[in-house]
């Protein structure tokens, strides 16, 4: 089982960034690929980006591709989400997931049924 912590959120105006951290606890990190959700109020969890175990595969949702960057550390135990050109409509709670059914190559862009486990979310605002 791993527990996941996210970090890395707060208010910013439109057009600028944040980069969002979640720390896995555990020695096995590696063997979890890694994905972003955010969850705006009154809408469904919704798939941010996907990142395969071994950081060498990434996906993103349509509209965050170009935006948006994830990445690993698994040194670090650490998944990352680069958010650039922010716009009001990105503001929600963000939340980073665990898979621990994914192979080693597939970076899971599917949706919630993917993954295992969950942090507890970090509010990301973006003011106009």
């Amino acid at each position: 089982q791993v527990q996941l912590v996210e970090s890395g959120g707060g208010l910013v105006q439109a057009g600028g960034s944040l980069r969002l951290s979640c720390a896995a606890s555990g020695r096995t990190f590696d063997r979890y690929a890694m994905g972003w959700f955010r969850q705006a109020p009154g809408k469904e969890r919704d798939v941010v980006a996907a990142i395969s175990r071994s950081g060498g595969s990434t996906r993103y949702a349509d509209s965050m591709e170009g935006r948006f960057t994830i990445s690993r550390d698994n040194a670090k135990n650490t998944v990352y989400l680069q958010m650039n050109s922010l716009k009001p409509e990105d503001t929600a709670v963000y939340y980073c997931a665990a898979s621990d059914r994914a192979s080693y190559y597939y970076a899971p862009i599917g949706g919630e049924y993917e993954y295992d486990y969950w942090g507890q979310g970090t509010q990301v605002t973006v003011s106009s």
